[in-house]
């Protein structure tokens, strides 16, 4: 049976190969990919990531090939990202506890969120949250992204994330507990050395701040807990871990086997890769 994978986009600017590079790979294989964005607004990519001059700071070269930059500038010219879904209309945000009725509509919220969004999500096989500095704004604090991922998780489902994407995975918690759901688990993020020290920038604003505003590394070490590991394989040019169900890739270089590997754990049963 073709598989299904929601991508989930920011609209504040995504790294154009961590979309490119797994997205070739559901591609290649025939797999039905849906996109969505927290509003419905089409994403775009970040204009670095279309420029194969650039070169990255921290590692201090270019990090966006020729071919790379061909394959986004065709998808950010064709229609495929219009129209995404919009996680805003698809289901609730969790109501304030100050509003009126506040039980009735809390009541109302967990049945949107529990049992609905399950059948919404029946369809799809995994999620993949691209990366890129646009998570930062609104993807990783984003309670409906969150009730997304938990929804893949209570459901059995391959989750995917790359680089600042994969904060969102640290801040998905169960609002009982408060757990992080990667406590107790492997994974790999942008790590401390990737930081750039200045121009950390977005699309649709004009603030263009210094150095990104937490510290990815240090929120994936404090969310795994003693039982879990973060691995930042600085040093090494691939960083893609696996621990079922999540699957996590570093930084830009990693897209591709980010790609890779999910579909080895949809098809192949992989379930530990990268530690």
């Amino acid at each position: 049976m073709t598989k299904k994978v929601l991508i989930v986009l920011s609209e504040y600017g995504y790294w154009g190969e961590e979309l490119i590079g797994p997205l070739s790979q559901f591609d290649e294989r025939g797999y039905d990919v849906v996109f969505a964005t927290p509003n419905g607004r089409r994403a775009h990519a970040l204009p670095p990531s279309l420029d194969p001059d650039f070169i990255d700071p921290p590692l201090g070269r270019s990090v966006v090939s020729a071919e790379v930059a061909k394959l986004v500038r065709e998808i950010e010219e064709s229609p495929r990202l219009d129209n995404p879904i919009s996680l805003a209309d698809w289901y609730p945000t969790r109501p304030y506890t100050s509003e009126d009725d506040y039980l009735r509509k809390l009541e109302a919220y967990n049945r949107q969120v529990g049992d609905k969004l399950d059948e919404q999500i029946a369809e799809y096989d995994a999620i993949l949250i691209v990366g890129g500095s646009g998570p930062i704004v609104d993807l990783a604090n984003n309670g409906r992204v969150h009730d997304l991922i938990l929804a893949f998780l209570r459901s059995g489902k391959v989750i995917g994330a790359e680089c600042y994407g994969v904060a969102c995975l640290a801040f998905a918690r169960d609002w009982e507990h408060r757990e992080s759901i990667i406590a107790g688990k492997h994974v790999t993020g942008h790590c401390k050395e990737y930081d750039y020290k200045d121009g950390t920038g977005f699309l649709n604003t004009d603030f263009n701040m210094g150095p990104p505003p937490y510290p990815l590394e240090y929120i994936l070490r404090d969310a795994t807990g003693p039982d879990g590991e973060y691995h930042g394989n600085f040093g090494h040019e691939i960083s893609v871990v696996v621990d079922y169900p999540f699957v996590t890739g570093r930084s830009t270089p990693d897209s591709f086997r980010t790609g890779e590997k999910m579909i080895a754990v949809l098809e192949d049963g992989l379930r530990r890769y990268g530690w």
